[in-house]
């Protein structure tokens, strides 16, 4: 059945930025449902897209009478592809703050730069990406862990427009032939996909850029340059250590996750949820859906970073820290169904390792038995927001 909209956590935040921003841009990986939310929230407001050459040669060629042909609001979507218009519009703004834009894009490092150059302090900025667990409950109530993971939580998917099969391979051709090809000059696309279908197969290590240079054949340089537009584009998240300044040696490599396990699922040639069911990456994919997880449990209350993963040089690790407010909340994740009292190792000795307050300890996992009243909580990964709310 396929549904018209569904509602996202962001949804407050965007709203209330509104009434003291003139600008409120949304950035986010393509196809993460930025227009329909915008769409959704201003639904008076004009929209033109930068997509249709048309629209596009006209901003170019009069930015200032492009801009002039709505003065209740303008809703301008892809905005990287036209970014002289952000000069313009700053200039717009500062001479008439009731004037309203809404701006959105797909590729962070032309955005974010323009963004500080133009319009900074006069832009709510926001970031979207692919729906959450509870954004979701309702579409995926009846699908088991492995068709979860292999659907993953890009809104079309999940709205019943679109088929996990074909949209994957589409998005991935798309991406090859937009982003890669503006965002750098990879001349053999071939390779660059083995980058990423190696990348996939790490979810969950420590990223090691000599270890990949070797495997796909290319310097260290290049695969530095290659990851940060995976990055840029939003398809990949490095999540970083977490460091303090103790007496135990600590990791200080970042671990490598997808921003969206379908299509992880796809660059690893996985091609139904029954072959998930006996892959080898099942853990990892279901650790990176968790990880994602709290990851957007930060972005939609408009924050960055606070998401760690604890390892030493004693191999002692624990997945996911999300330190909120001064204080650590600590997930271990695990996809197994049956809970095993080994699963809480680590979580109990954290609070002897580092400095920080461990306020929240939880097992995160597919079993259905949940004890929310242990210091040591075991819950299921489709209720962790009863564990990552602040």
């Amino acid at each position: 059945m396929k549904i018209d909209y569904i509602d996202r956590k962001i949804e407050g935040l965007i709203k209330e930025a509104s009434e003291y921003y003139s600008v409120i841009t949304v950035t986010g990986p393509r196809q993460s449902g930025k227009s329909t939310l915008l769409k959704h929230l201003f639904p008076d407001y004009k929209e033109y897209s930068m997509k249709d050459v048309h629209i596009r040669e006209f901003a170019l060629n009069d930015p200032v009478a492009f801009l002039q042909q709505s003065t209740d609001g303008m809703f301008i979507d892809e905005i990287q592809k036209a970014p002289v218009l952000m000069e313009y519009i700053q200039g717009i703004v500062d001479k008439n703050p009731e004037r309203r834009f809404l701006l959105t894009g797909s590729s962070n490092f032309e955005m974010m730069r323009d963004l500080s150059e133009s319009l900074a302090g006069r832009s709510g900025v926001f970031e979207l990406m692919p729906m959450s667990l509870s954004e979701t409950s309702t579409q995926r109530k009846d699908l088991d862990l492995s068709h979860q993971l292999f659907y993953g939580l890009y809104p079309a998917v999940c709205a019943g427009k679109n088929k996990a099969e074909l949209f994957y391979p589409s998005y991935v051709k798309t991406y090859l032939e937009k982003d890669v090809r503006d965002l750098l000059n990879v001349q053999n696309q071939m390779l660059f996909i083995r980058f990423m279908k190696l990348c996939a197969v790490r979810i969950g290590s420590v990223f090691n850029a000599s270890e990949l240079s070797a495997e796909v054949g290319v310097d260290v340089k290049t695969i530095t340059r290659w990851l940060s537009v995976l990055q840029a584009s939003y398809l990949v998240t490095l999540l970083p250590p977490y460091y303090e300044n103790t007496s135990k040696r600590l990791i200080k490599s970042p671990k490598l996750y997808f921003n969206d396990t379908g299509l992880a699922c796809y660059l690893l040639d996985i091609e139904s949820p029954k072959q998930l069911d006996r892959d080898k990456m099942r853990g990892a994919l279901f650790e990176n859906m968790i990880v994602m997880e709290v990851m957007k449990h930060r972005y939609n209350k408009g924050k960055e970073g606070g998401v760690f993963f604890y390892r030493d040089s004693n191999q002692n690790e624990v997945d996911i820290l999300l330190k909120q407010e001064g204080e650590i909340t600590a997930l271990e994740v695990k996809s197994s169904m049956t809970y095993n009292s080994s699963f809480e190792r680590t979580l109990k000795q954290l609070p002897s390792w580092i400095n920080t307050p461990v306020t929240k300890r939880a097992v995160v996992y597919s079993g259905d038995f949940e004890n929310l009243s242990a210091d040591i909580k075991l819950i299921n990964y489709n209720n962790i927001d009863k564990i990552i709310e602040d």
